[in-house]
């Protein structure tokens, strides 16, 4: 299988990916459906597969960074087909493609920029617990950070001192021209973040006499905010504090209670900007293929 749309045979498997998915993901259930859909339209230049059989499905692809490097990007059970050896079946099929486009490792690590998770949740045990018997080796940690939507995130105080300083915020979502800002963030960051930009739900950004400084965006991986930057222009005017709760507010009108601050750096950054607090952590492993 490789879900990629476009004729009745790959939309029909897509579907029951997501239905496996939706079921599967106890942690991500409201995300599951959207998660297949965003790992099936990954940047054009990815080489990527999805195997479903037997009531499961994984998604995994190569690295764009690293070509001796492939990713097992999203592995799904369907509760009916657990225990009976799908998992582990599924990473073995995924491992035989890596390794027939040239990936000399494995890794339960996010590929980004379209990726479902930094790596195995540890609440995703019997995950975790695979991966091991698998041969994987744990390398490194990363984790979330959660912001309660429902808490204060007016910023209107903030909005008219940086309007006083001839800094305007502008919301581009759904088919608003993204261009600027896209190129803005290609130009300071780099191509992932760009693309995230470029196929998130929304974007807040300021700018200051049509130079974009700041940008902040949500819904790159679906339920989640980030990525999130600021020029060195703007940096010690408190615009990345305000497009981020703007950002954030804009989830909050959407329907969300909550989000997911996705593979957080500064942890003091966003505690002390929106009261987020640590919480989603992520093991992630590798596997030398041989």
């Amino acid at each position: 299988m490789r879900p990629v749309g476009g004729t009745h045979g790959a939309e029909a498997e897509l579907a029951e990916a997501e239905r496996i998915a939706g079921a599967a993901l106890t942690f991500d259930r409201a995300e599951g459906a959207a998660l297949v859909r965003r790992l099936s339209r990954p940047p054009a230049d990815r080489r990527w597969t999805a195997i479903a059989e037997g009531g499961g499905v994984v998604f995994a692809s190569m690295s764009t960074r690293d070509a001796s490097i492939g990713h097992i990007d999203l592995l799904a059970v369907h509760p009916d087909a657990q225990g009976k050896g799908r998992g582990r079946e599924l990473v073995r099929a995924a491992e035989e493609w890596l390794r027939a486009h040239g990936a000399a490792q494995a890794r339960f690590a996010g590929n980004p920029p379209c990726y479902a998770w930094p790596g195995i949740d540890v609440r995703y045990t019997p995950a975790a617990a695979l991966a091991e018997r698998l041969g994987y080796e744990r390398y490194h940690v990363a984790w979330n950070m959660t912001a309660d939507l429902t808490a204060d995130l007016s910023v209107e105080r903030d909005l008219a001192r940086l309007e006083g300083q001839g800094v305007r915020v502008g919301v581009r979502t759904g088919g608003d021209d993204r261009t600027p800002i896209v190129e803005f963030v290609r130009r300071n960051w780099n191509e992932s973040w760009a693309w995230e930009a470029e196929t998130a739900d929304g974007i807040v950004y300021a700018e200051r006499d049509g130079e974009i400084l700041a940008f902040a965006a949500w819904g790159g991986r679906p339920g989640w905010f980030g990525p999130m930057g600021t020029a060195p222009a703007a940096q010690g005017l408190g615009v990345g504090r305000v497009l981020l709760r703007r950002a954030l507010a804009c989830q909050r009108d959407e329907g969300q209670a909550d989000a997911q601050i996705g593979w957080v750096g500064p942890l003091r950054f966003y505690s002390r900007a929106v009261g987020a607090r640590a919480e989603r952590v992520f093991w992630l492993y590798r596997r030398e293929l041989g």
